[in-house]
């Protein structure tokens, strides 16, 4: 959803999300509710309720292993870690980046992977940047 839906049509995002947490709802948990939960965390934390943004984060995060599919990891990964970045420490999000990466790459989805990457050497150079100081 991240990479195709945000470039074509970004401001259909919200609508789509709230689907999928609707229907998430409704139905049951599927392989397509972490990416709703991780992207209605997004906005939240983007509004300014960083903490609540990070609780759905986590909820997508951990929803990635209940529903059966991996599949989404590298989106889901992505996406939350921007919002993990502001409660855990840096570090963290590093290595959540890391694991996005491989993630995306065991479903061939490069360009999730390389959007961890580039997430990651950013992550990387503001860490430098802050012991320099």
């Amino acid at each position: 959803m991240e990479s195709g839906m945000t470039q074509i049509r970004p401001k259909s995002v919200a609508r789509v999300t709230q689907r999928i947490i609707q229907l998430s709802l409704l139905h049951g948990m599927s392989p397509v509710s972490p990416i709703g939960f991780v992207h209605l965390g997004s906005f939240i934390a983007k509004f300014g309720d960083i903490s609540g943004g990070y609780h759905y984060v986590k909820l997508a995060r951990s929803l990635l292993d209940k529903v059966g599919s991996r599949e989404s990891a590298g989106e889901v990964i992505c996406i939350g870690t921007q919002v993990v970045a502001y409660v855990e420490p840096l570090q963290a999000a590093l290595e959540y980046h890391d694991e996005g990466f491989t993630a995306a790459m065991a479903y061939g989805d490069v360009i999730q992977a390389a959007l961890n990457q580039l997430c990651l050497c950013w992550c990387e150079l503001t860490n430098h940047a802050r012991k320099m100081c």
